[in-house]
Formats: C-alpha cells, sequence, structure tokens
C-alpha cells in the first residue's frame, strides 16, 4: 500500500482526480444561484475544497484504477 504512495503516476492520477472533483462541485454549487449576485462564494469554495479533500484520501484509501500499471 505504501509503495503506490510513492508513485508519480499515483500522484498524477490522485491529483487529476482532485481537480475534477473540485471543479465538479464548484459548478453544482455555482448552478444553485439564480443570478451572480446571489451565489454564496464561501460556500462554494469551501464545498469543493472539502471535496477535493475527500477525493485525495479516497484515492489513498481505495486506490486508482487508472495508476495500476
Amino acid at each position: 500500500m505504501l509503495d503506490k504512495l510513492k508513485s508519480k503516476k499515483f500522484w498524477e492520477c490522485a491529483v487529476a482526480r482532485c481537480i475534477r472533483t473540485v471543479c465538479q462541485t464548484a459548478l453544482a454549487t455555482i448552478s444553485t444561484g439564480v443570478v451572480l449576485t446571489d451565489i454564496n462564494w464561501v460556500i462554494v469554495a469551501s464545498s469543493s475544497a472539502v471535496a477535493g479533500i475527500t477525493s485525495i484520501l479516497m484515492s489513498i484509501v481505495m486506490g486508482i484504477p487508472e495508476s495500476e500499471e
């Protein structure tokens, strides 16, 4: 398990997943506002950050199929 944490391929895949997750969460949260002024940017940022952290932790615990060699 610890060997994968040393792999460059693993971290490239984990970061790519994290970025996609953060962007998806931000877009989903932003779309709840009717107009741009109704968007609570603190909620967008905090939700996206939590989603990104969760993505990294899940990648470490569960692994990433595309990083398997």
